[in-house]
């Protein structure tokens, strides 16, 4: 069963992102929301936890909320994807279940 996890907590504010990864299993996708765009952003304290799951997790980030916070899509960690909100739908759609993590 695909599952899909969402996060909107900054990581560096709470541990919705890392609890996000350790919970999702190979196949499943993580989409960052809101502030959890954070998680997706080169040179953080938590970027490495992001890139050492890629591959076996798929990540996505939302466009619109990284633009919301003045984040440049370059400063994204290579490898998340970047989508809007039909994006979001889809991706929604493709997987068995979602899981909101707060």
């Amino acid at each position: 069963m695909s599952q899909l996890h969402t996060v909107n907590k900054s990581p560096l504010d709470r541990n919705a992102l890392e609890s996000a990864i350790q919970h999702a299993t190979k196949g499943n996708a993580v989409l960052m929301i809101e502030d959890g765009v954070y998680g997706a952003m080169q040179g953080t304290q938590k970027s490495a936890i992001v890139s050492d799951a890629i591959g076996d997790i798929s990540f996505y980030v939302m466009g619109p909320d990284l633009k919301a916070r003045g984040i440049d899509e370059a400063r994204i960690i290579d490898g998340i994807k970047v989508v809007d909100y039909s994006g979001f739908v889809e991706l929604v759609a493709k997987h068995d279940a979602t899981q909101s993590w707060l």
